[in-house]
């Protein structure tokens, strides 16, 4: 809650596995973007299927109808960017990872500078609230 009433622009990255708690504060960014390989959701598969099905080893299944990749959250317009991982694993070559996360976050920062905080802060509450 604090976090969405800061007047600096404010980017997001799950890089890896954004859940749970975090999961509500990730979605606050200005921006939200996602490594290609990253999963994120509010609730691990295994949390869910316990909850579904009381059945935990069906977690595999609750993750393909929970949406939780980079991809279906772009199309499903929760995420903004996805960041392309070199040879489709960013650990390959963190440094390029790194570069490529800079680049976005300079980029990203110029763009949003120029907005009035008060309506940063009220474009970011439209934006949690469409989600």
């Amino acid at each position: 809650m604090e976090m969405s009433d800061l007047k600096v622009p404010i980017i997001t990255i799950v890089i890896g596995e954004g859940s749970s708690g975090g999961a509500l504060a990730i979605g606050v960014g200005d921006r939200v973007l996602m490594l290609e390989n990253a999963v994120y959701s509010i609730l691990s598969p295994e949390g869910y299927a316990s909850i579904l099905w009381k059945d935990s080893s069906r977690a595999e299944e609750a993750a393909e109808k929970m949406k939780l990749t980079a991809k279906d959250l772009l199309k499903l317009g929760v995420i903004d960017e996805v960041l392309k991982e070199p040879n489709g694993n960013a650990k390959t070559d963190v440094e390029k990872m790194s570069e490529t996360i800079k680049k976005r976050i300079v980029s990203i920062t110029k763009e949003l500078q120029g907005i009035d905080n008060d309506e940063l802060t009220e474009k970011r509450y439209q934006k949690f609230r469409n989600m």
